[in-house]
């Protein structure tokens, strides 16, 4: 399967590492690059890892860290990175 990140999905990455670099050095900020990159390497394997949060939509989500959810679509022949979202948040401002 081929993996596609949204516009969005890519701001909100970038957005998240440079949060970590500032807040706790650069070493936390290629940690959490790795382990992003870890999980998409495992997400293309099988898709289907992450809990079905609307089955109409076909909306999938997965915890990546404590404070950090990645939400993503299967579409056909591809899986479509939509967000991350922060944990933290108040649930009604998730991106569903």
């Amino acid at each position: 399967m081929k993996l596609v990140w949204t516009e969005k999905a890519k701001a909100r990455m970038a957005e998240i590492l440079d949060h970590i670099e500032l807040e706790f050095g650069i070493a936390s900020r290629q940690s959490f690059r790795e382990k992003a990159k870890d999980f998409t390497r495992l997400l293309i394997e099988f898709p289907e890892i992450g809990t079905l949060e609307i089955k109409d939509k076909n909306l999938r989500g997965f915890q990546l860290t404590k404070q950090t959810r990645i939400f993503y679509r299967i579409k056909k022949d591809q899986i479509v990175i939509l967000t991350f979202f922060d944990s933290r948040q108040d649930p009604k401002k998730r991106p569903l």
